[in-house]
């Protein structure tokens, strides 16, 4: 079966609405037989462009995860970046911000993390968290003292404006940002949450607050469409990424993260004439060896 991500790839924030789109869809693969084919053909070929993007070291790729809680981020990692080069690959997870990161702008902490030229950088959340959770619980700010204090209309738009901006900087500057959005239905969540309980091997996933952000749904369905309206465009697209089947949502991130290096035309570097010369010599000197 052909996976076809762009059908859950937002371009437009200004056309998109959450109810247009679906946590499940009909399965890209067939059985578990299927499913492992199509992974393992998408990760050999993210592996392969990889290679070049490290190669080049003129672009970089930042792969934003954003989700509801047992929504599959931490499995999507696992899985999807599985067969990347570790060398030019990394991980990192945003927590409730500490003291440091608080006297500075929401987008201080992202900034020291970004992709270096050649390298792919995955965000397990980021700094949409500052208007996600933070949209929904406002309150939250009152510890970062900032000069403005009312979290009326003005102040999340100036965010999304902020927000905006530094994506197109970083675009201007080599690095491609792509933006997946786990969407993941309420009863999936629950049935989740439920395994995480009953299975002891999963206990130390869950907690007290898992079950009261639950309480915020709508909510938070709402902060995303924001998020994503005030966000989504060519150059950072979001994907809307159906979660409830969890193997679906794998191949469908992977076929995406695929894609996106394709579009980057990426090839290894043609050796200069002084260095093919200085190739030419070695091949010489271990002929004759």
């Amino acid at each position: 079966m052909i996976i076809d991500s762009n059908k859950f790839r937002i371009t437009d924030g200004r056309k998109f609405h959450l109810k247009d789109f679906s946590t499940a869809v009909d399965p890209f693969y067939a059985d578990k037989t299927e499913y492992k084919t199509q992974l393992k053909e998408n990760l050999e070929e993210m592996s392969d462009q990889q290679g070049k993007l490290y190669a080049t070291g003129k672009f970089s790729l930042l792969i934003i995860l954003q989700a509801m809680d047992a929504a599959g981020k931490d499995g999507t990692i696992k899985h999807v970046m599985s067969g990347l080069n570790p060398q030019g690959c990394r991980v990192e997870s945003f927590k409730q911000p500490s003291a440091l990161e608080l006297k500075h702008s929401f987008l201080w902490r992202s900034t020291l993390r970004l992709p270096q030229r050649g390298e792919i950088v995955i965000f397990n959340r980021s700094y949409y968290e500052d208007v996600l959770v933070a949209r929904v619980h406002p309150e939250i700010l009152d510890v970062a003292n900032l000069p403005d204090t009312k979290f009326g209309r003005s102040f999340w738009e100036n965010r999304y404006k902020a927000i905006r901006d530094y994506e197109q900087h970083l675009s201007r500057n080599g690095t491609r940002i792509i933006k997946f959005f786990l969407y993941i239905s309420k009863e999936e969540q629950r049935l989740r949450l439920l395994d995480r309980i009953n299975n002891p091997e999963k206990n130390w996933k869950l907690s007290l607050n898992d079950f009261e952000e639950r309480k915020y749904w709508d909510e938070y369905m709402n902060a995303f469409e924001k998020a994503i309206q005030n966000s989504a465009c060519p150059a950072s697209p979001w994907y809307c990424v159906p979660a409830d089947d969890k193997k679906n949502a794998r191949l469908i991130v992977s076929d995406a993260i695929l894609q996106t290096l394709k579009d980057m035309k990426l090839s290894y570097p043609e050796p200069t004439l002084s260095h093919a010369n200085v190739l030419e010599m070695l091949r010489e000197k271990l002929e004759e060896n």
